[in-house]
Formats: C-alpha cells, sequence, structure tokens
C-alpha cells in the first residue's frame, strides 16, 4: 500500500489512549467474501487432549482489564505441573497408535530447521546434559513483552543453556515502568500470589527466543502489570528499544491475550515498526508475533492484529516404537477465528485488513482478519522443556501458543529476511504492509516453494477441522527449513 505521505517517528514518550470497553470476542464468518473460497467455521469437536494438562491461574480468564498468558502444562495426575530434577523421556500416548514427547532444543531443532542433525534422522529427542540444539545463527534482538517482574530470569536461561549445551546467553532486562503507566520506576512487582505463571511465561519465552536464533540479543521486556495498557506500553518500550541499540533490527514477541473489543484498533500500530523506525531512516526493520489463544476455536487480541504474525499449535506424533516423527497435527487448543473487529477497509486507518495488509484477500477477498498465520509445536503432551526456579521450581515442560510465539520470532529471526512494515523503492515512495505475512502466504498457491517450505497439517481439530492449506488451526502451517521465513 502507497502511503500519501510519510509518518514521523514516533519516539518515547508515546501516549496510549486505547478505549477498553471489552466486547466478548466472537468469530463471526468471513462477510465481504467477494466470491471467494470460504472455510468452515466452527465445524467439529476439537482433537482430545492426550494426557494431563495443568492450566495456571496466569493462563485462565482474568478480571476486567487484565490480558492472560497462553501457556499450559503438563502434568502427570491433572492436578500440578510436572516437576522434575534434569530433563527426561516422558512418553504419552497418542491418537492412531502413536506416542508423544517431551521435546528438546535438539528435538525441535531437527524438526523445523534441519539442526542439529536432518529430519530424515527422525529427530528423536535425546534428553542427555549438551546434547545440544541449532547452530549458531541470528542476528539484532528478540524482545519478550512479559508482566511483572521474573526475578530468577537469568539464572533460568543460565541453566538452561548449560544443561542442553547451548550458547550462552544473557537476556538484558528491560523495564516499562514510570510514565505513562503509572508505576514507579525501576523493577516492576513480582506477580502477585497465584499469578507466577507470568514468571515461568518469562523464562519459557527468554529460552525458546533463545533457542534457534543464538545469536540474537534476547531482551525481557517487563510491564508493570498485565493490564493491556502496560502491555502495549511495553511493546512501544520493546520497538523504541530495538531501533535505539540494534540497528540491524529483530522481532518482538507476545505471549499473552486479551478479549477483542472495540477500541483495539487504535493501538494496532503500535505493533508496527513504521511507528518508530523513522529515525533510522526506515531501515530498522521488527516484526511482532502474538500467541493465538489456547482455548480452541476463538480468536483475541493482539493476534488479531493485521500488523503481527499470529502464532498457532500443532501436536508433534511420533511412532510408538521408533519414536520417529510421523506428523504434526492440529493441537485441539490452539486458537483460531475471525476477529470480529479487524475488518476490511479501503482507505488508510492504521490498523485493519485493507490494501496495506492484504496478504489474506487472494483466499478470502474483502474479509475480516482471520487467525493464525504460522505454527509450531504447542500440544503439552509435546511440550518443551523450561527451566524456571521461580515460577516453577526448576524443570518442567509447557505446552500453549506461549511456545509458538517465541519460537517462530527465533526461526524468521535465524531465517535472516529482516521483514517489518515498512518498504522504501528506490524512487523514495514508502508502502506498508505486513511484509513477513505477504511472504507466508504468497507462498500457498506454488507447487514447489509450499510443500518444500512448510508442512500442511491436515489432521485434527481445534474446533475447525485441519485441511490442506490454510486453516483456522494451523493457518499456512509449520516451518520446514528457513526459506520463505
Amino acid at each position: 500500500m502507497k502511503t500519501q505521505t510519510r509518518f514521523a517517528s514516533l519516539s518515547l514518550p508515546l501516549i496510549l489512549s486505547l478505549t477498553l470497553a471489552v466486547v466478548p470476542s466472537s468469530a463471526t464468518d468471513n462477510t465481504g467474501n467477494t466470491g471467494k473460497v470460504s472455510l468452515p467455521a466452527q465445524d467439529s469437536l476439537p482433537t482430545p487432549q492426550s494426557g494431563h494438562v495443568y492450566i495456571p491461574e496466569s493462563s485462565k480468564e482474568q478480571p476486567e482489564g487484565h490480558a492472560h498468558t497462553t501457556l499450559v502444562m503438563y502434568s502427570l495426575d491433572g492436578s500440578n505441573p510436572v516437576r522434575l530434577d534434569s530433563p527426561a523421556a516422558l512418553e504419552v500416548p497418542g491418537p492412531l497408535s502413536t506416542v508423544q514427547m517431551a521435546e528438546t532444543p535438539q528435538s525441535l531443532g531437527c524438526l523445523y530447521v534441519s539442526s542439529p542433525q536432518p529430519r530424515s534422522s527422525g529427530c528423536i529427542p535425546n534428553y542427555a546434559s549438551g546434547s545440544g540444539g541449532p547452530s549458531l545463527a541470528g542476528y539484532g534482538a528478540i524482545a519478550v513483552i512479559e508482566a511483572y517482574d521474573n526475578p530468577t530470569a537469568n539464572s533460568d536461561l543460565n541453566a538452561f543453556d548449560s544443561y542442553w549445551g547451548l550458547q550462552p546467553m544473557t537476556a538484558t532486562k528491560v523495564y516499562a515502568t514510570g510514565p505513562p503507566t503509572g508505576c514507579p520506576t525501576g523493577p516492576p512487582p513480582l506477580p502477585p500470589p497465584g499469578l507466577r505463571g507470568w514468571a515461568v511465561e518469562s523464562s519459557l519465552d527468554i529460552e525458546w527466543a533463545h533457542v534457534f536464533a543464538p545469536r540474537a540479543q534476547i531482551l525481557l521486556v517487563e510491564a508493570c502489570t498485565q493490564n493491556l495498557n502496560d502491555l502495549v506500553w511495553a511493546e512501544q518500550v520493546a520497538f523504541n528499544y530495538i531501533v535505539a541499540h540494534y540497528p540491524a533490527g529483530g522481532q518482538v514477541s507476545n505471549s499473552w491475550q486479551w478479549p477483542e473489543f472495540s477500541g483495539q484498533i487504535a493501538g494496532d500500530s503500535f505493533f508496527a515498526d513504521f511507528a518508530y523506525n523513522g529515525l533510522t531512516g526506515w531501515n530498522t526493520h521488527i516484526l511482532a508475533f502474538a500467541s493465538s489463544g489456547d482455548s480452541g476455536f476463538g480468536v483475541g487480541y493482539p493476534a488479531t492484529n493485521p500488523w503481527v504474525v499470529a502464532a498457532g499449535g500443532t501436536s508433534v506424533l511420533r511412532d510408538s516404537v521408533t519414536h520417529k516423527v510421523t506428523s504434526e497435527s492440529c493441537w485441539g487448543g490452539s486458537g483460531g477465528g475471525t476477529s470480529a473487529f479487524e475488518t476490511y477497509a479501503t482507505s488508510w486507518t492504521g490498523g485493519n485488513m485493507g490494501p496495506w495488509a492484504n496478504y489474506q484477500y487472494p483466499i478470502f477477498g474483502q474479509s475480516n482478519r482471520l487467525n493464525p498465520d504460522l505454527s509450531f509445536d504447542a500440544d503439552p503432551a509435546s511440550g518443551v522443556y523450561v527451566y524456571s526456579s521461580y515460577g516453577a521450581g526448576g524443570w518442567t515442560v509447557v505446552g500453549g501458543t506461549s511456545v509458538s510465539s517465541p519460537a517462530l520470532a527465533s526461526i524468521v529471526n535465524r531465517a535472516g529476511n529482516k521483514l517489518g512494515s515498512v518498504f522504501l523503492t528506490p524512487i523514495g515512495d514508502d508502502y506498508f504492509s505486513n511484509f513477513e505475512n505477504n511472504l507466508l502466504y504468497s507462498q500457498l498457491a506454488t507447487a514447489t516453494a509450499y510443500p518444500t517450505n512448510f508442512y500442511d497439517v491436515k489432521t485434527g481439530s481445534n474446533g475447525s477441522s485441519a485441511v490442506a492449506n490454510w486453516d483456522y488451526c494451523t493457518g499456512v502451517g509449520t516451518p520446514r527449513d528457513l526459506l520463505g521465513k
């Protein structure tokens, strides 16, 4: 979309003024489809969950005005999350005579980016200390947005890296406090009693944002509370911090969700780099990701923001004898559906779908924003190992699209295409778009690029059945290596 004029760079402090009239999230049928083929809405029961699931208080519906995390945890009995002294093989009977297993940096690196070994080996998890992970790659910075302070974040990251034998990393803590949040300067408060899931969340995010792009600096950006205004303020702090300190750019991951509401479009541009990178000549490209949710068919914010890559979830299924990967299936908890408020507009609004955010137009025409865009392992039965001393007391196995968002941000960072939302042509005109989603969706119609670069998930349901090509559970599918990311 060619803009009429360049936008002035927005620098700190930015004033956030959102109408927080919370409206129940709804997934409506496509509207204004202009004759394009439409997918079914909620058409089936979600795939039954294998094994036991523990939902922390932080991931449950919060009081009005507060966001929630998008993580769930594997449990041996359903009453408590699993806690282990060190990683070990945890097998869960899966559908169709398969098993699901706790996954590691080595096994998922193998599956998604063919590092440290080719997928022909079956990518069987190795739980031994020093089993490794993807080779060194990455650039710039990956920021993760969290509520409250995690006092053991870096010691958790150090323990995680040390056990698996990964490149050591110390995350940079950035406090999104002070004006205009009304919170005091300095470290945010610790999570309130019962909400230590936010500490598990931040440990998960920094650890798995680091796995696939070990050379990218990890930024832990902590908001004062889980109030939407505080979290979106943290988003602004993260974008501005990357612009000021990492000219190569990077990614921002959001593993939290809020019910859609009528005023959300006013905040959409805070998740797009065109609002920040004018000071660097529009050359610091930053891309935002957001979890699609863990309650099955349905949507939430900021995943429905058109500038964001919405991260869905899959189940990794293995042969019950050899433990080799056989397939991925739609995880029944993966969020997906149609936004009630991000409609299609034909004149610039700063949000909405439109000529500037047209990546879904070839499928759905002038329709509302649909989720998700791209997916990653999120089933707690095939969940990832996380070390969280303050939140979980040590090693635990975590699932949810909270895993998908930072992991996909890390894979896209590893790919190195450095895409954002603004592009300058040689003649000086400005074009605003979600260039990462443009790239992802452009491959759906290709005969060789799509099946080579993505795994097309065709089984399972989150309340809407997975089908060939794009679907409401996994979007375009899951990554297979780095081309087209």
